[in-house]
């Protein structure tokens, strides 16, 4: 039970009228007949709160619902069911013991229910890192009209919600590809560049289609049968295609831009981009690595593959040693004998520690069709933007060009080798590869 702000108002203006009193003695019975009425009100608030519901059930029900896991990196929703079983209206103040992790002390709902009614209470969570989430306990804190005393209730203690990979992210990308809205997340309709060799069918011509589609020669033999209708040669993507994300877990990966590290960036866009090239009935595998292999998924295109991937992903953990680039030649050399399209995620932060990578980096785009991911550095180009004021300011930032420019001069000393590169910010990478792995289906290099 708890005393309310209202209860110690009205308790202080008896205090000072009992001062006054003391000086005018007509104010003493009025003010003594107040004290009775007082504490006959609190009496009765607390004969109102704790008096036996219908049913045995308690005053109020409340009930946390969350996922049975949340998503890294995304807003995921929690719901709180409130039900008064009161015969009046009540107020109530609910406090949701939400994990350590989130280090916030402001999830407090203020809210008002009728009697024998229910409300919902919606607020949203994004964590930053994968692991087990534990919250705590429900507290709903309730007032009857009266206003003068709170009775606290208690529920949902101890309920552990696992976070893995931005799952969320996943389905809204693949809902988007299947109604062909890819556009609306930075997605570009990439024109297709001839066709690839896998034909289909012939099928008759229908307005919209590419004239330089029209099989000629079938469509004279149907004229010879009477049939004026064109016809047109139709193709179909090549399928069965290996698509490998490989994850670098080395110290270079901990970097964290708005609260998730460039690993986590790196493995919310691998689940969405394995989940894409399902879509276009290409095989999805992965391989996670630092100073020694991690984990090695085959490329495959089966039933539970994707939950196959997560799972994986959810133990990742980046390391503190530096990444050794020949163990990854030496695994993909061994474990991967058909050509395939193999998307590194990386992040060189200077041009000397690219060019010690860059032997084993020739080797993987000889034998298969590489794609560097890197990261540009947000934090530095928001440093560069600001203007400079001292002296001192103008050094800082021309060493932070120089930084900047060096991103610059990576993507083009991989280009000079033949190695595909995308350099692009972390909030946008899932897009930006899923782009690229489109362009590259388009052109037919995989």
């Amino acid at each position: 039970m708890f005393l309310t702000q209202r209860f110690f108002l009205l308790l202080t203006a008896v205090a000072v009228g009992l001062v006054v009193a003391f000086f005018l003695p007509a104010l003493l019975a009025p003010l003594q007949l107040g004290v009775g009425l007082l504490a006959a009100l609190t009496l009765l608030d607390i004969l109102l709160l704790y008096a036996p519901v219908r049913g045995g059930a308690g005053g109020v029900f409340g009930r946390r619902v969350v996922g049975s896991k949340l998503a890294n990196g995304s807003d995921n929703e929690v719901a709180i069911y409130l039900e008064n079983h009161y015969r009046f209206p009540i107020s109530t103040e609910t406090i949701d013991e939400i994990p350590a992790q989130f280090q916030r002390r402001d999830v407090l709902f203020k809210a008002a229910l009728p009697a024998g009614q229910t409300t919902v209470i919606r607020y949203q969570l994004r964590p930053v890192k994968r692991g087990e989430y534990q919250f705590g306990a429900l507290h709903v804190f309730v007032c009857s009209p009266l206003r003068l005393v709170r009775r606290r209730f208690r529920h949902g203690q101890d309920q552990v919600v696992p976070v893995y990979p931005s799952f969320l992210q996943m389905r809204q990308y693949e809902l988007l590809a299947i109604s062909n809205r890819l556009t609306e997340v930075g997605v570009k309709r990439i024109r297709r560049v001839g066709h690839s060799m896998e034909f289909e069918q012939i099928r008759p011509y229908v307005a919209g289609d590419d004239p330089r589609t029209i099989n000629w020669k079938a469509s004279a033999r149907r004229a010879g049968t009477g049939t004026d209708t064109l016809v047109v040669n139709h193709y179909q993507d090549e399928r069965a295609q290996q698509v490998y994300c490989l994850i670098d877990k080395g110290r270079g990966m901990r970097m964290p831009f708005e609260g998730l590290s460039l690993l986590d960036y790196a493995i919310n866009a691998t689940l969405v981009v394995s989940n894409i090239a399902l879509l276009k009935h290409d095989k999805a595998g992965l391989i996670t690595f630092a100073d020694r292999l991690s984990a090695v998924v085959p490329a495959e295109r089966r039933a539970g593959h994707m939950q196959k991937i997560l799972e994986v992903l959810y133990k990742q953990r980046t390391k503190y040693l530096e990444t050794d680039f020949e163990l990854l030649y030496a695994n993909v050399k061994t474990k991967i004998k058909q050509r395939s399209l193999l998307i590194l995620f990386t992040n060189f932060e200077t041009l000397n520690g690219m060019q010690r990578q860059l032997p084993y980096l020739r080797r993987l785009a000889k034998d298969h069709l590489l794609l560097v991911v890197f990261f540009e550095n947000t934090e530095l180009q928001h440093y560069l933007d600001q203007p400079a004021a001292t002296t001192e300011e103008v050094y800082n930032q021309t060493i932070a060009e120089k930084f900047a420019q060096e991103k610059c001069q990576i993507v083009r000393e991989l280009q000079r080798y033949g190695i595909h590169s995308l350099l692009t910010p972390p909030q946008q990478l899932t897009a930006n590869t899923i782009n690229r792995y489109l362009e590259f289906k388009a052109r037919g290099l995989i």
